[in-house]
């Protein structure tokens, strides 16, 4: 079975009807108040179109930042209205209230080809509990329901799960269905030479991914500081760096039990402290000092890595080699983009798995060098450990 999309909908199914979709719209303001990224604004806006050019009205759902079930001004998605209608380039009108008879009237006076957005559904206080009561009074603003909020599709919420039972037919979106796609095509039936690349801090966060890629990958290059729990386990030397005593014997474990398919890095750039740059200087994964810690890798394993990526068919990357924020912790980051760019030329797959990775690929200014940027972090790594994602199994089937 496969999830149902928009684009099985039939033109009867949008002509005059209301399309409530949930987008992720959670993204950050600068100091103004004005949104400061609108990359997830604007990967919205095929499916809203497509819904707009269909004749659909357009009822939107989005949540931004963490309020607790109550409204908070500085929560409010008004300033994402603006930036929407500026991207849309088409009337966008902003109702501060989600749901109730303002908001359902709202939606009923929404003629074929306008956008009505909600204030932000964590506002409410089941959402994020997926009350069944406040699932049906959402369900009522929309003839049919379309999720294409992959980055909150993990969470089961009444915006993103719960109203799929109720609002039919639920669909997903076409980001949604390009998320899937990249994703479960990775995972399913990759092009091989198939290489992960695992970056970030902590290997207890990603263990499950970690496991799960393992018996799929031809390489799965480890980097950042969850490297040195790793060499750790190896009885190296870490200095101040970054470890996880209570995984070591996990550590151990998964080395005895990877073999060669497991890349850790072979020298490391370390330094006295993050802020300070002029101490940084490489030495051997084996002789980092007792007063510094790791920062990237080195440039030994960014020649290594760069290799194997090189000549890998299908490429999934999420978490950065270093403290990529700060140079010259940046190095290894931005050498695998780089890499990853160069395969994409040449033919390869490559999808970045959202979170820092994304931010780097932005900052790097090669997103669209890359066959697929995820924009969900969070649910991208769940959907990589193969778990089921709330927000897709609620859709529709064919």
């Amino acid at each position: 079975m496969t999830t149902r999309t928009v684009r099985d909908l039939s033109a009867a199914d949008l002509a005059g009807r209301r399309a409530l979709v949930r987008v992720d719209f959670n993204v950050p303001l600068d100091d103004s108040g004005n949104v400061g990224d609108d990359t997830r604004i604007a990967a919205a806006l095929p499916t809203i179109n497509l819904l707009l050019d269909g004749g659909a009205s357009v009822v939107l759902l989005a949540h931004f930042g963490r309020p607790k079930g109550v409204p908070e001004a500085k929560y409010s998605l008004a300033p994402v209205a603006t930036r929407l209608r500026e991207l849309l380039k088409r009337p966008v009108t902003f109702l501060g209230e989600t749901v109730g008879a303002n908001a359902l009237a709202a939606t009923r006076a929404l003629k074929p080809g306008e956008t009505l957005l909600l204030e932000n559904t964590r506002f409410l206080a089941g959402e994020e509990k997926n009350d069944n009561a406040l699932s049906q009074q959402l369900a009522q603003l929309g003839d049919f329901y379309v999720n294409d909020a992959f980055g909150a599709a993990h969470r089961a919420h009444s915006s993103t799960a719960g109203v799929a039972h109720f609002c039919k037919p639920a669909v997903a979106g076409l980001l949604m269905e390009k998320e899937l796609a990249y994703l479960g095509g990775a995972l399913t039936n990759p092009a091989r030479p198939f290489v992960a690349i695992l970056g970030g801090s902590k290997i207890s966060g990603k263990i499950d991914v970690v496991e799960a890629l393992l018996p799929k990958v031809d390489h799965l290059l480890i980097g950042g500081a969850m490297a040195c729990t790793f060499f750790r386990a190896m009885g190296f030397e870490t200095g101040k760096s970054l470890v996880e005593p209570d995984r070591l014997d996990m550590a151990k474990a998964l080395l005895a039990r990877a073999g060669d398919k497991l890349v850790l890095p072979t020298d490391a750039m370390v330094a006295a402290g993050m802020d300070d740059a002029a101490t940084a200087h490489v030495v051997a994964r084996d002789a980092i000092p007792a007063g510094e810690a790791m920062f990237d890798i080195g440039p030994a394993s960014i020649a290594n890595y760069s290799a194997i990526v090189g000549s890998a068919k299908t490429v999934v990357w999420n978490g950065p080699m270093g403290v990529f924020e700060k140079p010259p912790f940046d190095a290894g980051t931005r050498a695998i983009a780089n890499a990853m760019a160069a395969a994409t030329d040449t033919g390869s797959t490559t999808i970045i798995g959202g979170g820092d990775s994304a931010a780097a690929v932005a900052e790097a200014g090669l997103e669209s060098r890359l066959s697929h940027v995820s924009t969900g972090g969070g649910a991208s790594l769940e959907f990589l450990e193969g778990k089921a994602l709330p927000g897709v199994t609620a859709l529709d089937t064919i």
